[in-house]
């Protein structure tokens, strides 16, 4: 799967199968759900799991915590805008399965 065809699942009523957790929740997000997106974000313990939990905080419009998962995720604080940050999250974690 690649961006496309993960922007085109978005007109489901489900995630695609076989999406690992960072990739659901940030389905979920984009869908609106972003309580269900923190819920799966929560229940991963790894990097990808901080990063996208510091993106919903950013999201969210709470820096503080969004800067302290990003220091866990290990990446740096984003910058730029959040609907870029989604795109670059989602090929990355598409990428790396």
């Amino acid at each position: 799967m690649d961006l496309p065809a993960f922007e085109r699942s978005l007109t489901r009523a489900a995630p695609p199968p076989g999406l690992s957790g960072s990739l659901k929740a940030l389905w979920h997000e984009r869908r609106g759900d972003w309580t269900r997106a923190h819920e799966i974000a929560q229940d991963i313990d790894n990097a990808d799991g901080a990063w996208v939990h510091a993106y919903l905080h950013r999201r969210e419009g709470d820096p503080s915590n969004a800067a302290y998962w990003y220091r866990r995720a290990g990446q740096p604080v984003a910058r730029g805008s959040l609907d870029e940050e989604w795109r670059a999250m989602v090929s990355a974690l598409l990428d790396a399965r």
